[in-house]
């Protein structure tokens, strides 16, 4: 009985290391938090600060490609990124383009074209790429100026910086960056919400 016990055991172990994981994503997700590196300086080392927003997305690399114009066509919504649509949340309420959002999970998506990308935060989650984006599911759209770089950045880049009115959520691959301002609102009206369900 023991020895049928222990082939039992060596059989389940053999199969477990013979089990195949899946590869490295060639577009691997990061996530980018403001205050920017949030867990360590606040969780680790224990400075005062309180979670604003967080970003998930997947970082496509450039390889030698034109990106924008070619591989990321102008006149088209983009996902901001690879594989799943980039998603941002806010744990707390949050003004951009004019208009009051609150806390919550959402949706980000640009219209691209070569002089602005319309910023698009739409309140539709867990979305594979841009394929079946709802504009009428759409929280705000606002304009941002394209800022050319000098040098190419390889990895496509969301990182947040500080700003006087809250923060700016900054995109950048390739020789193309733009920048989202996000102004911190003491409250947002539920209405908001109720009012995009109803489009």
């Amino acid at each position: 009985m023991l020895l049928i016990a222990i082939a039992g055991f060596t059989g389940h172990s053999s199969y477990a290391q013979d089990k195949k994981m899946p590869p490295l994503d060639a577009s691997p997700m990061d996530m980018a938090y403001y205050p920017v590196m949030y867990p360590y300086i606040v969780k680790v080392k224990g400075e005062p600060g309180s979670l604003v927003a967080r970003v998930i997305y997947s970082r496509p690399q450039k390889k030698g490609r034109k990106i924008f114009g070619e591989l990321e066509s102008y006149g088209e919504i983009y996902r901001l990124g690879a594989n799943e649509a980039t998603e941002v949340e806010f744990f707390r309420p949050v003004v951009i383009g004019g208009k009051a959002i609150p806390k919550g999970r959402y949706t980000l998506y640009a219209l691209l074209s070569e002089q602005k990308w319309t910023m698009i935060v739409n309140r539709e989650t867990d979305i594979w790429g841009a394929f079946k984006y709802d504009q009428h599911k759409d929280v705000v759209r606002t304009d941002v100026p394209v800022v050319k770089l000098a040098t190419p950045v390889e990895p496509f880049t969301i990182v947040f910086e500080k700003a006087d009115y809250g923060a700016n959520l900054v995109v950048a691959w390739d020789t193309t960056s733009v920048s989202l301002p996000i102004k911190w609102s003491e409250k947002a009206p539920a209405t908001v919400a109720k009012a995009d369900k109803k489009k």
